[in-house]
């Protein structure tokens, strides 16, 4: 109850003020966040960026531990952490967080994405150092019992069974598709979490998984908003400059060997009523100059009615009513580090064909792979990437800013990513995404994933 589901916040609170969170600009309306970098002694990475536009805060904390690197035996183990983090802490008896937070007026919550698992606080601006005491307090340590321990991990297996087994669809594509097309455990596994991992997990692994992961050296902390930098700067040396630094471990090999072949699977849902096709191709690396072409070749496919699947598939032909995906099923092309799909997917009747949806895509996707395409195709793309890229930044009252401050500090050392990453598409031009679409657009490199509806219609 108290973290977001995978795809969409839920609040926990009323903002005493509800306001409108403009996007950073400057007074050219050139798009600039406010970046101010610092690394304290421990290791912690503080981003403070000022924007006076309403009176309130965002503080985000971000751990460098996601669905993909927790540990091999214990599968969902870094969702079920994100609810052990609100069970109390040394000052901070259970639920205690929530209370205080939401007794000042705020809005807070949790996620697990693939590679990082995040915490945030969104505050009128005078009680921002409540919120800064209170995330010290938590990364300092946990104080979680064994019935705190059980409790959540039977709200984490109902999250399961209500997101993933009891419903029709459950899971697609975004927790399925990984699993089939990729081949390393670690981007492979069930993210979720295995029922009987769940169950397995006791209080010493919850307390080595803190030990281990929870520490200022592998934590981001970014605050958005309303305050003065020079003065936060020294609160946030106050609250977590003593907290000590762990020894982390080895980072695992999460490299995807070259896809040679299709991959092609069928999933019975005995609650689906008709059926559904998803296809992921494997990404370029990230911060390549093709993964920025990828970026562009995902507006021009797949957002947007104006793009070429939705006009194909939905428009021309009528197959389906419209046509899903993108990059990084939990977030946006900036806040993952690793290997990745660019993922799509659809529902269709069972009186259609599927034989005729892949054909109608394959027929575009060759176009790209043929022709290059013309400047004023890749422009549009670009200024689409830019809407979505703003719209990001700007969502959920400063808290699209610090995701992306905390994403650039956490896998690049460099936040100020956040006011240079246009630049990188714009150097994007018609040769190169044609090559790209030679290579990552190949059949060879797909996985098609059906799934067979069990339900009467």
């Amino acid at each position: 109850m108290h973290h977001r589901s995978l795809k969409g916040f839920v609040s926990l609170g009323l903002l005493a003020m509800l306001f409108a969170c403009n996007s950073p600009k400057t007074e050219d309306n050139a798009f600039k966040v406010d970046v101010d970098y610092h690394k304290l002694d421990n290791g912690l990475k503080v981003i403070l960026s000022e924007d006076h536009t309403a009176p309130t805060v965002t503080v985000a904390v971000y751990y460098n531990i996601g669905f993909r690197n927790e540990p091999k035996d214990r599968t969902g183990f870094a969702h079920l952490f994100e609810h052990m983090m609100f069970q109390g802490s040394k000052n901070l008896g259970k639920m205690e967080f929530i209370k205080l937070v939401q007794q000042n007026g705020g809005i807070l919550n949790g996620s697990t994405s693939f590679d990082f698992t995040n915490y945030f606080e969104v505050l009128p601006s005078h009680k921002l150092e409540t919120a800064l005491w209170a995330e010290s307090d938590r990364m300092r340590g946990l104080a979680i019992t064994q019935d705190n321990l059980t409790n959540q991990q039977g709200v984490v297996k109902n999250e399961v069974k209500v997101n993933v087994l009891n419903r029709p669809y459950g899971g697609f594509p975004w927790l399925d598709m990984p699993q089939y097309a990729n081949s390393n455990w670690y981007n492979a596994h069930n993210f979720y979490g295995d029922l009987a991992d769940l169950d397995a997990a006791t209080l010493e692994d919850v307390t080595d998984f803190f030990n281990t992961f929870y520490a200022p050296n592998n934590a981001a902390l970014a605050i958005v908003g309303d305050f003065d930098k020079l003065e936060v700067l020294e609160m946030v040396k106050k609250y977590f400059g003593d907290i000590p630094t762990t020894q982390l471990p080895a980072v695992p090999d999460l490299s995807e060997p070259r896809q040679e072949e299709e991959k092609t699977f069928t999933k019975k849902d005995a609650l689906a009523n008709r059926p559904a096709m998803a296809f992921g191709y494997h990404m370029p690396e990230r911060n390549t100059p093709e993964y920025y072409a990828m970026g562009l070749l995902d507006q021009i496919l797949l957002q947007g009615e104006d793009s070429m699947l939705h006009q194909a598939l939905v428009k021309k032909n009528g197959f389906t009513g419209n046509v899903n995906g993108g990059i990084n099923m939990l977030g946006n092309m900036m806040n993952y580090n690793g290997p990745m799909l660019w993922i799509g997917s659809l529902f269709y009747d069972n009186t259609t064909n599927q034989e005729d949806i892949l054909a109608a895509m394959d027929s575009v996707i060759t176009e790209l792979q043929t022709n290059q395409i013309d400047q004023a195709t890749l422009n549009r793309a670009l200024v689409k990437w830019r809407s979505s890229f703003y719209d990001a930044a700007s969502e959920y009252f400063g808290f699209g800013t610090a995701d992306l401050l905390c994403s650039f500090a956490l896998f690049d050392d460099d936040p100020s990513r956040v006011n240079s990453i246009e630049e990188e598409f714009k150097k994007v031009t018609p040769e190169l995404i044609l090559k790209t679409a030679k290579e990552y657009l190949r059949k060879t490199n797909r996985t098609l994933l059906t799934i067979e509806p069990g339900a009467a219609s």
